[in-house]
């Protein structure tokens, strides 16, 4: 089914789960496919496949290779694999976003699927695999694939400036969502598996040769492509800025969840609370009161700054005792809040010490949020 006619006149195809773009006419393309990828002037076809083959099954290589795999792909798309460049991921193709900015003559659109709940990561991360003699594993996909039109006559150089620029709007996008990478406790900058093709016209009579910030065209890249890549990713797992105002989703990048506040609670009860007769709360109640204060504005707000202490820390931009000081003044106006007077700091007396590692800092000023939030959850006033 045609969906799409891009301002080059190229038409969008969407079949066999599948996003084909066919070429009217001569095009460049510059592409991470592991078909005919990098730079090439004598391609036809380009294509975005979702190799997702159903809920909890794995995704598997048709060919011993990646690359051949891909191969096979195209050919089952009737595609000629010699003259196409293609990626894959495991998100639909239902969940497809397209988004174009124009300026004079000039048409930039950004056609993106994508997803980052399970393979969301940021650059630098623990590597997954080790690559040698050109053989992986096949790895987890939770990808943003990008197909980016110019609808103008790049240079080689040009275009891949422009693959720069839609790179740095698609971490933007991420930043902007506080998304957070599943491999360490750091923002996500994108996933282990993002895929990107740059199509420019050759026939075009205008000419451009800066893809860069300051040009009009890198700014048509990054609206179009963070306005893509935010939109794909919200059609395919719900995120979105409503869905990030959340104080649980602010801090589970620092390991913190539902089940972790609520093993803090019942170790807290059985040791220190028991004894004093107060009745313990049931899980799905104190779960109850957990969603209740996750929502709430100041929650969020002052959970917010509590996570840019950490991440600060971690960036070198703040010392361990300047953090530890930020982190407990942001305790302090959260127990102001909820009008509590003895917070449950006081009796579990966790070590702040400033001879401690970065690592140990933070380990500590997650654990005094865990105990703060256990007691607001658990309706403990007084200790």
């Amino acid at each position: 089914m045609m969906i799409y006619t891009l301002s080059t006149g190229d038409k969008v195809h969407k079949y066999d789960k599948s996003i084909v773009i066919q070429f009217k006419d001569d095009r460049k393309v510059l592409s991470t496919s592991p078909i005919n990828g990098g730079y090439r002037e004598d391609l036809k076809t380009v294509f975005n496949h979702d190799e997702n083959p159903g809920a909890g099954i794995a995704c598997k290589l048709k060919a011993p290779t990646y690359s051949e795999h891909m191969y096979l792909i195209a050919g089952q798309l009737g595609l000629n694999s010699e003259e196409a460049a293609g990626i894959s991921t495991a998100a639909s193709m239902e969940n497809l976003s397209i988004k174009s900015e124009s300026f004079d003559e000039v048409t930039v659109t950004a056609i993106v699927t994508g997803g980052i709940e399970v393979n969301g990561g940021r650059v630098g991360d623990p590597a997954s695999y080790y690559e040698k003699n050109c053989k992986v594993e096949m790895i987890k996909h939770g990808t943003i694939n990008i197909i980016l039109v110019i609808d103008g006559n790049l240079p080689p150089e040009t275009m891949t400036r422009a693959l720069v620029t839609c790179t740095e709007a698609k971490t933007a996008a991420l930043q902007e969502l506080m998304a957070g990478s599943n491999y360490s406790r750091g923002i996500a900058t994108g996933s282990g598996t993002d895929g990107t093709i740059i199509v420019c016209n050759s026939k075009s009579k205008i000419k451009l040769t800066n893809a860069g910030k300051h040009s009009k065209l890198g700014e048509l890249i990054g609206v179009a492509v963070k306005k893509a890549v935010k939109e794909a990713l919200f059609l395919q797992t719900g995120l979105c800025a409503e869905s990030q105002h959340s104080m649980l989703k602010r801090v589970k990048r620092f390991g913190i969840d539902e089940d972790k506040i609520w093993n803090k609670y019942e170790e807290i009860y059985c040791e220190y609370l028991s004894e004093e007769n107060k009745e313990q709360l049931a899980k799905p109640e104190f779960i109850h009161n957990l969603h209740i204060i996750d929502r709430r504005e100041d929650s969020v707000i002052l959970t917010s700054l509590y996570v840019h202490i950490m991440d600060q820390l971690d960036w070198g931009l703040l010392s361990s005792s300047e953090a530890i000081n930020g982190a407990n003044e942001i305790l302090n106006r959260i127990l102001e809040k909820f009008n509590i007077e003895n917070s449950l700091i006081k009796i579990f007396k966790l070590d702040y010490s400033k001879d401690k590692s970065v690592e140990e800092v933070v380990e500590t000023i997650v654990d005094r949020f865990i105990l703060i939030i256990v007691q607001l959850s658990g309706g403990i006033k007084n200790v």
